[in-house]
C-alpha cells in the first residue's frame, strides 16, 4: 500500500477526553474515530485492518479446538431474557426498545439466550452432543460513563462462544480446552497476561477464569502470587484464613440489598475491624443485584458475618431474621497464598477474556433439554467463553507504546515493514523505494511505502506514532551505497548495504 492513497489521518493533537495512552495514539494515529464522544468509534483503514488480523488470529484457534461459527442477530427479543430472568437484573446497561408493533427488543451486550434458543431448536439428542458454537460479532452496552476508547466503549466487537454438554465432566473438559486455547491467542498476539479467578457476575454460573492483560492503566486490581501461578480479580481473591478470639474488635455495616422488581432487604455485614468489606463478595452472600448505602439506624433482617471470625462472634445479640457466614473480606498486600503460602500482592490488569461454568442456569429457565441414552429428558450443561476483540486493540498498545506512539506485535501490526523515501525529489532514493517496495510484495511481505511529499521529519513522527514493527529508510546516505533498518521497539537502527538490502528484508521477513 502506498501512504500517498491511504487515509490515515495521524494528528498532533490529544484528544481531550483522553488519557490512556490506547485512547490517544489510535485517535492520533488515525486508527478508529470518535462519533460525538459518545463512547462510539469508527474503525478506519489501519485500526480496521489491525482488528481484522486480531479477529484472524482468535478465529484460527477456536477453529482448530473444533468451536463453529455461527452469527446471531444484533437486535434480541427481550422475551428471551424474561424466560431467563435477567431482564430486570442486567439494569439499565442494557438498551431497550420497542418496533413498530410495540414488540419490546433489546440490543445484546452478550448473547446467552439467543444461542441457547437456537440450540433449543436443533439439538434434540445426546448424539448431537457436545457443541461449540461462537460468533464473533458487534455487541452494545449502555455504559453510564463510556470512557478510555476502546477500553470501555459503548458498542464494541466481541467473541462469545457457547458450548453444550450432557453432563458437568464434559462441560468441565471443554472448559479447560478453551482457557488453553485462550492462552494460545493471547501468546500469539504477543501479550503478557495472568489467568485469574474471577466472580461470574450478572452472567451466572459456579465458576470463572479472566484473562487480564498486565498493565499499570488496568481497571482492575488482580491479586497474584509470586511463588506460584495463584491469581484471582480483587472480586474473587481469598486468603488463608487468620485466627480470631473473642477479643477481636469487629465493625457492623449496614447496606440495603436490591433484588428484582423493585424489592429490597436491609443487611449487617460482620467483620474485623481492620479488614475492608469486598462489595461483590458481599452482594454475592445475599444473592443481591447490587448493594447501596442506606440509612443510619435501619433495622438489618439479614446479618452475615465474615466466615472467618468463626467463635469470635456469639451471633446470638443479632435480632435479625437470618443470619449467614461467608467470605465478604477484602485480600489484602501480604496475605497468605491458599496454595503455596507465599505473600499476595497487588497488580493491575485489563479483562480481555472471561470464560464461565454456566451449568443449567440458562438451559433450565429456557427449556433446552435433550434425551439421554435412557431417553429421558435432561438440561444441557453449558460453558460460556468471551473475548473482547476490539478492546484488545487498545491492550496491545497498553502494553506495547512509548511517548512517541504504538508499538504493534508481529501478528497484530497493520504492516510487516514500511519504507520511507526521505526526498521524493531525489530520483536514486525513489528508484530504490519502488523497486524495494515491488520486490517485498513480490515475496508476499505486507509492506507500506511512504512516497509523500512530505518533509523526512514528518514521515519519521508519522512512523513513530503508528507504530510499523520496521522501516527501512532510503535517504542521505543512499549517496555513499548504505540505508538503514529500524525496529519500531527500541527505535534500534542498523545500517546496510542498499545493494545487500533486497537479500537482508528476504532473510528477516
Amino acid at each position: 500500500m502506498r501512504f500517498s492513497r491511504l487515509l490515515i489521518p495521524t494528528t498532533k493533537e490529544t484528544p481531550n477526553d483522553a488519557t490512556l495512552a490506547s485512547h490517544i495514539y489510535l485517535i492520533r494515529g488515525g486508527f478508529i474515530q470518535s462519533v460525538g464522544g459518545s463512547g462510539l468509534y469508527n474503525f478506519l483503514p489501519l485500526g480496521k485492518k489491525i482488528l481484522d488480523k486480531v479477529h484472524a488470529v482468535v478465529k484460527e484457534e477456536l477453529d482448530k479446538a473444533g468451536c463453529q461459527e455461527v452469527s446471531l442477530a444484533f437486535v434480541t427479543p427481550a422475551a428471551l431474557w424474561e424466560e431467563s430472568g435477567r431482564l430486570e437484573k442486567y439494569g439499565k446497561e442494557l438498551l431497550r426498545f420497542k418496533d413498530r408493533k410495540e414488540n419490546d427488543f433489546i440490543l445484546g451486550p452478550t448473547h446467552e439466550e439467543m444461542m441457547v434458543n437456537l440450540v433449543r431448536q436443533t439439538v434434540k439428542s445426546y448424539k448431537q452432543l457436545p457443541l461449540n458454537l461462537y460468533q464473533i460479532n458487534l455487541k452494545f452496552r449502555d455504559e453510564i460513563r463510556p470512557r478510555f476508547g476502546l477500553m470501555r466503549g459503548r458498542e464494541f466487537l466481541m467473541k462469545d462462544g457457547y458450548s453444550f454438554h450432557d453432563s458437568t465432566e464434559d462441560m468441565q473438559r471443554e472448559f479447560s480446552l478453551m482457557e488453553e486455547t485462550y492462552k494460545k491467542i493471547f501468546t500469539r498476539l504477543g501479550l503478557e497476561f495472568r489467568v485469574v479467578e474471577a466472580d461470574s457476575g450478572a452472567i451466572g454460573g459456579s465458576g470463572s477464569k479472566e484473562f487480564m492483560v498486565l498493565a499499570d492503566s488496568g481497571e482492575d486490581t488482580i491479586v497474584v502470587c509470586d511463588g506460584c501461578e495463584y491469581g484471582a480479580n480483587i472480586e474473587a481473591a481469598v486468603a488463608q484464613p487468620k485466627k480470631y478470639d473473642t477479643q477481636t474488635e469487629v465493625k457492623t455495616i449496614v447496606m440495603k440489598a436490591l433484588y428484582d422488581e423493585g424489592k429490597s432487604v436491609h443487611v449487617a455485614f460482620v467483620l474485623p475491624e481492620e479488614i475492608e468489606l469486598q462489595d461483590v463478595k458481599a452482594c454475592n452472600a445475599v444473592d443481591a443485584n447490587d448493594l447501596v448505602e442506606c440509612d443510619a439506624g435501619e433495622k438489618p433482617a439479614v446479618v452475615v458475618i465474615e466466615e472467618s471470625l468463626g467463635a469470635a462472634v456469639d451471633p446470638g445479640q443479632f435480632d435479625a431474621e437470618e443470619i449467614l457466614y461467608a467470605d465478604i473480606s477484602s485480600v489484602k498486600e501480604g496475605d497468605t497464598c491458599t496454595v503455596c503460602g507465599g505473600a499476595l500482592r497487588y497488580t493491575k490488569g485489563i479483562e480481555a477474556g472471561h470464560i464461565f461454568q454456566l451449568g443449567t442456569r440458562y438451559s433450565e429457565p429456557l427449556g433446552a433439554n435433550f434425551l439421554d441414552e435412557n431417553g429421558k429428558s435432561q438440561p444441557m450443561v453449558m460453558g460460556t467463553y468471551g473475548i473482547g476483540v476490539s478492546r484488545l486493540l487498545a491492550a496491545i498498545i497498553e502494553q506495547n507504546h512509548d511517548e512517541k506512539g504504538c508499538i504493534w506485535t508481529k501478528e497484530s501490526a497493520p504492516f510487516d515493514l514500511q519504507i520511507i523515501i526521505s526526498n521524493i525529489k531525489e530520483d536514486a532514493q525513489v528508484t530504490l523505494g519502488e523497486s524495494l517496495y515491488e520486490a517485498m510484495l513480490a515475496k508476499g511481505v505486507d509492506v507500506l511505502l511512504d512516497d509523500r511529499k512530505d518533509r523526512f521529519g514528518a514521515k519519521m513522527k508519522d512512523y513513530e506514532l503508528i507504530g510499523v514493527p520496521h522501516v527501512v529508510v532510503i535517504g542521505k546516505n543512499l549517496a555513499d551505497g548504505m540505508v538503514e533498518f529500524i525496529s519500531r521497539d527500541g527505535m534500534v537502527k542498523e545500517e546496510v548495504p542498499a545493494d545487500r538490502i533486497i537479500d537482508f528484508l528476504s532473510e528477516r521477513f
